[in-house]
């Protein structure tokens, strides 16, 4: 079976898409080597010995707890300059319970341990809620190199749908963990919103429509023979406003640096190295372009590795599907032009979600030439 799963791409595409077995069928079905179809260019391979940040690059986790102290002007110039530069940060003391990131992580194992069957209700056109899909890869459809990876996708709309409809493996966790993240992402936003020149009084209504979605994924990497020729996720940045995400004790987070003012780090990946307690934030394309550049949606990618399977769980924060999005006016006043044009968000989604993973191009769709 083994190999003619791995002689046969419309054996292995049915075996772990179709079936919903994901990549953690064909692990558990005793592979020994990656199969063809999970082979990555080598351009877009991750040398792990490469991403060692050098010292000028290292942004030491964000206290948020100091923002109620006497050290909040540095603690938000800190987050400003994150979001101006890399687009991640990584913030302790940030208001989520140890103890709970802890349990997280048990119940996205509990999950993906289960039965292939067990998973596979929830894949796209199957699932019995509109807001719990399982899936594998990105959009395996259009890759020409899937992605070493298995999720399940919950869309957040009450906590009593919630509870109903997400696997009765995760929900509560899951539920518990974005409720108690929203306060943080709201601090980080309201700091990052008012240095754009958005008054108090409409930061409230702004944020509102700019996280009116919410989605908790867990993503579970199965160890991988060959981790030297694949990927656990391709380069991309995220579509949305603000990301939130646990890692686990392994790491294979990866972030593209951006060119400095000084032409150096063109093309440099990094690490983003795992620190227990800590959150990963990061800036997605909707604040890049409703700042009109200032803030960076940062590209990444993610690893695999040989030794341990491994989770990662963010909470994507994004507009309304319905929600107009473009450069804020106190912006483009500034500058003086608009480097992104206006578009309908659902517009974004369907252009993000119709194509394979190639770093920021997704961005291109608000050239204000298109």
């Amino acid at each position: 079976m083994i190999s003619n799963l791995s002689n046969d791409a419309n054996s292995l595409f049915n075996f772990v898409v179709r079936e919903g077995n994901g990549v953690k069928g064909l692990v558990d079905s005793g592979l020994s080597k990656v199969p063809k179809q999970y082979i990555q260019p080598p351009e877009e391979r991750i040398e792990k010995e490469s991403g060692s940040p050098p010292p000028d690059q290292l942004i030491p986790p964000i206290d948020l707890s100091k923002l109620d102290g006497p050290d909040h002007d540095q603690v938000v110039d800190d987050i400003i300059q994150a979001a101006e530069t890399l687009g991640f940060f990584q913030v302790v003391n940030h208001g989520v319970p140890l103890g709970l990131l802890e349990s997280l992580k048990e119940s996205a194992y509990s999950f993906f341990g289960q039965e292939p069957e067990k998973k596979a209700v929830y894949r796209k056109g199957s699932s019995p809620s509109p807001n719990v899909k399982y899936g594998t890869s990105f959009v395996p459809e259009k890759e020409k190199a899937l992605e070493w990876k298995d999720y399940i996708s919950m869309v957040y709309t009450s906590d009593d749908d919630a509870l109903c409809s997400w696997p009765n493996e995760c929900k509560k966790e899951a539920l518990e963990y974005l409720k108690t993240s929203l306060d943080m992402v709201r601090k980080i936003l309201q700091i990052l919103i008012a240095n754009l020149g958005v008054s108090i009084e409409d930061s409230k209504t702004k944020i509102d429509s700019l996280t009116g979605m919410k989605m908790v994924n867990m993503n579970f990497y199965p160890t991988c023979p060959n981790p030297e020729l694949t990927v656990g996720v391709g380069r991309h940045s995220d579509m949305g406003t603000l990301t939130v995400l646990l890692q686990d004790e392994i790491g294979g987070l990866y972030v593209k640096l951006e060119e400095d003012k000084n032409g150096r780090n063109k093309g440099e990946w990094i690490e983003v190295p795992p620190i227990h307690g800590a959150l990963v934030i990061n800036t997605g394309d909707t604040l890049q372009i409703l700042s009109n550049g200032r803030y960076k949606s940062a590209e990444h990618r993610v690893r695999t590795t040989s030794t341990k399977s491994r989770v990662s769980i963010p909470i994507f924060t994004v507009p309304k599907p319905d929600e107009k999005i473009g450069p804020l006016p106190q912006v483009v006043q500034r500058d003086g032009l608009a480097r992104y044009r206006e578009f309908v968000f659902v517009d974004y989604m369907n252009n993000f979600f119709g194509n394979a993973h190639e770093g920021k191009k997704s961005l291109d769709f608000a050239n204000p030439s298109n």
